[in-house]
């Protein structure tokens, strides 16, 4: 780098001067780098005291500036030394990297967190055209970090800002892009299943008609009514397979005689009795079965005495059966 002067008239795009009567006839202020511009600048009671410190002991390192005098590095000394009324010094980089100048002018003798460094890197990809894999090794920077900065940049660019200006880390930013993230996937599976199970809902959604909460609350009733339908005449058909006469519970509620959930109740109460039946007739058929060769020998000897005083001591329905049994042909 070569050192050269330039008139103290400059300022930063950052930071312009005060307005004054004079201000028309100054140099325009220096432009600067956009990889510059990604650096914070420092506080203004740190600029004042660097503007004093300027003012006692002198400049101690040049701005420097490239071919085309855009700012590479240096808008904290040039705006303390306007504050300070001192003339700045300049120096001008006549290397091939610029942006590897840039970072290791700022990088890593700033107190910035590591989320910034990170965050400050991703942004300064766009500019100065390497991966995202070449700045980590080139910086000795987290790749993971860097891929959380890539994250938070590329879905919030308005928290990446903040990371990148040390108002919020970067990991609560990537918390909160996280959380964002997973909202929204969650609301596009829900729309997508609205838009799947009634279209006629989801346009209603996208024309702002309604909201999709209750777009969504709208379709689970729905889906839930013909749950209970089909509930219902899954009953009602095996209420008639059963050779049971009264009307379908499906046709009581198309007459308006009852609800869904009232025919749904229903026909749970018949599914539960019909279980019952079933379950006390197997037992009845079972216990018929374990003593079914008893019926068989007072079969082989009706008339006896033997038979005459079993069938005796019965109660006159059982009586009537056994007698039936005992008579089977």
């Amino acid at each position: 780098m070569t050192a050269t002067r330039q008139p103290s008239t400059y300022t930063t795009a950052a930071h312009p001067q005060g307005a004054d009567p004079a201000a028309d006839n100054k140099e325009p202020a220096l432009k600067i780098r956009p990889v510059t511009n990604l650096f914070p600048m420092l506080s203004e009671d740190e600029l004042l005291d660097l503007a004093e410190s300027i003012k006692a002991e002198g400049q101690h390192e040049d701005i420097v500036l490239d071919t085309n005098g855009v700012l590479l590095d240096g808008r904290n000394r040039l705006t303390a030394c306007e504050i300070a009324g001192v003339e700045p010094r300049f120096t001008t980089y006549t290397g091939d990297n610029p942006t590897a100048l840039i970072f290791s002018k700022n990088l890593f003798r700033r107190h910035i967190s590591k989320g910034q460094e990170a965050m400050i890197t991703v942004m300064a990809c766009s500019f100065s055209g390497h991966s995202l894999r070449d700045l980590a090794k080139l910086h000795g920077l987290s790749r993971s970090r860097l891929s959380a900065a890539n994250v938070v940049l590329k879905h919030s660019p308005d928290l990446a800002g903040q990371v990148r200006t040390g108002t919020l880390s970067l990991d609560n930013a990537y918390n909160t892009v996280s959380e964002r993230k997973a909202r929204a996937t969650a609301l596009q599976k829900q729309y997508d299943h609205l838009r799947e199970h009634a279209p006629d809902l989801a346009e209603q959604v996208t024309e702002s008609e309604i909201t999709l909460a209750d777009a969504t609350a709208t379709l689970n009733e729905r889906l839930e009514t013909e749950r209970l339908r089909q509930y219902v005449i899954t009953a009602d058909t095996v209420r008639l397979a059963d050779g049971d006469t009264t009307p379908p519970l499906a046709e009581l509620v198309e007459r308006g005689d009852i609800t869904w959930p009232e025919a749904h109740q229903r026909a749970e109460e018949f599914a539960v009795h019909r279980r019952d039946t079933v379950q006390r007739s197997r037992q009845a058929l079972h216990l018929i079965a374990e003593h079914w060769t008893a019926v068989q020998d007072l079969a082989t000897r009706p008339d006896t005495q033997l038979t005459r005083d079993v069938l005796g001591s019965l109660v006159p329905e059982v009586r009537l059966l056994a007698q039936r049994l005992i008579t089977l042909d």
